[in-house]
């Protein structure tokens, strides 16, 4: 049994709009359930039908699609326990880019990613509207737009018309909507009804040899309760870019900072030669881009009185090498690297002052940062003011939601240095 995860875009649109009412927008930031308000006949009708024809078995029994103050959702049609396995879709109800044209297939190499391809296989069954066997879940997906031209031109017939926002579109929907398993990603209708509790642990799991795809309970629910899973463990950053929502509150939520060797330190260059000699390979985020040398993700200082788990040591080790006054000292932090384990100052300095005084230079950047942030979440107007548009508001909103939570981090990195600066003084 394998666990399905959320896709995060390896290749996202920076400015990606929030989805139409059909989309997949809602989410919870606590365990706390929302109930029915009412059941979604149209979808009822003739969807879940389809989908158990595609199948081939029966989708479910324990779950029905309504609406919530979120939008669309699943709600428990009976008492649901801890472990009840509330859902199961199998892989041939499931579009994959197995599912492209044979012709349009051989058109693309593997250089082509297969969200790409994914979003292709939209476009195709959107194109043949109601003659599509997927129709009545690709219908359900939310309405593309137009805009620019595309250079989706091999298939005119097809293709005819096909915008940039459309493809643009459709690969957005693949990134929110789509899980990453064994047969790469997978759209899998009904299972993307699921929303999101940042609490919660229930996940999409993938049997290969039942070749099925299934969701397990994680806590008991009463009926006409809203069921909810985690697309998994993300800040509020990932949220809004790849899922279009934020949570008020996002106990996942990190902060990456850059901090560099000013260009005025007269030991610039050897501090710099000394860093990359004993840098570690840059790390890839969720997002697939790579992290500068000089770029540290902060996250949450728990307790100011604690160890300061959430302050990477690389961090504190940057620190150290920027306070460094001679080449003396430079070499010094070499050599002790390389009889250890090769890490560049990981370990504190002897004189409490240097250390002290490492952590300080620490401390101004992030107290600088916390100023930088606090005058953002200052600037943006009021999300109750009747003077900005329901779909400004919600941008808004979000903004403030990771404004807020990445200043928190910030705070309590604040907090942890100034207590570690005032026991070693």
């Amino acid at each position: 049994m394998l666990v399905g995860a959320r896709l995060t875009g390896a290749w996202c649109f920076r400015h990606r709009r929030p989805h139409c009412a059909k989309a997949k927008l809602t989410f919870s930031s606590s365990s706390e359930s929302k109930v029915l308000h009412s059941i979604d006949d149209e979808y009822d009708g003739d969807f879940l039908p389809w989908l158990e024809r595609k199948a081939g078995v029966e989708i479910l029994s324990v779950l029905s699609i309504g609406k919530s103050v979120y939008g669309r959702s699943l709600f428990a049609s009976e008492k649901l326990r801890t472990g009840d396995c509330i859902l199961k879709v199998p892989y041939a109800a499931q579009l994959t880019p197995d599912n492209l044209h044979p012709k349009i297939k051989s058109l693309l190499d593997d250089e082509i990613s297969n969200v790409a391809k994914l979003a292709i296989v939209i476009l195709f069954e959107q194109k043949m509207g109601k003659d599509s066997e997927w129709a009545p879940y690709i219908s359900r997906l939310p309405q593309l737009e137009e805009m620019h031209n595309t250079a989706l031109e091999c298939f005119p017939e097809v293709f005819d018309h096909i915008k940039l926002k459309d493809f643009m579109h459709a690969y957005a929907l693949v990134e929110s909507r789509a899980w990453r398993s064994t047969k790469g990603e997978s759209l899998i209708p009904f299972a993307d009804f699921l929303n999101h509790d940042g609490l919660s642990e229930a996940v999409v799991l993938h049997d290969e040899d039942k070749q099925l795809s299934e969701v397990i309970a994680d806590r008991d629910y009463a009926p006409k309760e809203e069921v909810w899973i985690t697309y998994g463990k993300f800040s509020n950053s990932t949220l809004l870019l790849d899922f279009g929502f934020s949570l008020p509150y996002n106990s996942h939520d990190e902060v990456q900072i850059q901090i560099k060797v000013p260009d005025h330190d007269p030991l610039l260059e050897v501090k710099l030669e000394v860093l990359q000699s004993h840098c570690l390979p840059r790390a890839r985020d969720v997002n697939g881009f790579k992290s500068s040398n000089d770029s540290f993700t902060i996250k949450e200082v728990r307790s100011a009185r604690g160890r300061g788990k959430g302050l990477p040591q690389s961090l504190r080790a940057f620190a150290r090498v920027l306070c460094c006054t001679s080449p003396q000292e430079l070499c010094d932090l070499a050599t002790e690297a390389a009889q250890n384990d090769g890490r560049l100052a990981r370990r504190p300095f002897r004189n409490s002052c240097q250390e002290i005084l490492a952590h300080q230079i620490l401390l101004s950047h992030i107290i600088q940062l916390t100023k930088e942030y606090s005058a953002s979440i200052e600037l943006l107007e009021p999300v109750t003011s009747p003077s900005i548009c329901k779909r400004l508001a919600f941008r808004k909103q979000m903004a403030r939601d990771l404004l807020i939570g990445e200043l928190r981090i910030l705070k309590s990195a604040s907090a942890w240095l100034e207590n570690y600066c005032a026991t070693l003084a």
